[in-house]
């Protein structure tokens, strides 16, 4: 019997999709996709940001304006496409505060993103698949507050929570097509969406507390998770989640 061979990480002759692409955890997830050599679309709802990430990436990547929450327009998005093999479901939002203050915009705002949003995408990019015999990876952005609770997260937490189910269940529907379904579940990390909490220095201090390996996260830190999720060299995870969180979960 022969040495057993790692499988690949490489993505060469594959189609990815990014959403929430323009910067931060979306725009290092498209690079990464790209660096291992998948063909990536980078999706958003205003074309600048988009445009000016495929243009530094190169490789062939492409930006598409996309409004993830307008669901006829998702809809139509993937049915005239061709087929993607991976996903990174990752546009989402947050508005942090206690659950006495939350508003029933801030509510339909939050979950209409971060779940009914997530959910058609993943829809429509799964039903193409299917339809075109397509194998391929789903990679849905959690995060680690699907895992556990947060002060003044009960909105977030509620979509994160919600995102772990919801991928469960389409991993048990989509394993039979060759298509698997997986959450990242990232810790705080630093980007523009999120650096403005940092300048308060009692909230980074707590945040700090909670993160065992004493660093706020980069999206550099979920680069690899992305690749691995997104390749053969992680062929048999469907269904489950990888927490990239510095061990606040651990505690």
């Amino acid at each position: 019997m022969g040495l057993p061979r790692t499988p690949a990480f490489r993505l060469d002759g594959k189609r990815a999709i990014v959403t929430g692409a323009g910067r931060g955890i979306g725009l290092a997830a498209a690079a990464a996709l790209a660096e291992a050599g998948a063909a990536v679309t980078l999706v958003a709802r205003s074309a600048g940001e988009i445009e000016a990430g495929a243009a530094e990436i190169g490789s062939g990547a492409q930006a598409a304006t996309l409004d993830v929450s307008n669901m006829g327009a998702v809809a139509a998005f993937f049915a005239e496409r061709e087929p993607f093999h991976v996903l990174v479901n990752n546009a989402g939002t947050n508005r942090p505060k206690p659950m006495w203050d939350v508003t029933e915009d801030d509510f339909d705002a939050v979950l209409g993103l971060n779940v009914k949003a997530a959910y058609f995408v993943a829809q429509g990019c799964a039903r193409r698949m299917i339809e075109t015999g397509t194998a391929g990876s789903l990679i849905h952005m959690g995060s680690q507050m699907g895992h556990v609770g947060g002060p003044n997260r009960s909105l977030y937490c509620a979509s994160k929570w919600a995102l772990e189910g919801m991928n469960k269940s389409f991993a048990l529907d989509l394993a039979r097509h060759g298509i698997r379904s997986n959450t990242i579940a990232p810790t705080f990390i630093e980007t523009p969406l999120t650096r403005p909490f940092f300048e308060d220095a009692e909230f980074k201090a707590s945040v700090l507390a909670k993160i065992k390996l004493g660093r706020i996260g980069q999206p550099e830190d979920l680069m690899g998770a992305v690749v691995f999720l997104a390749s053969e060299a992680s062929a048999l995870m469907t269904g489950t989640s990888l927490v990239v969180d510095g061990g606040w979960t651990a505690e």
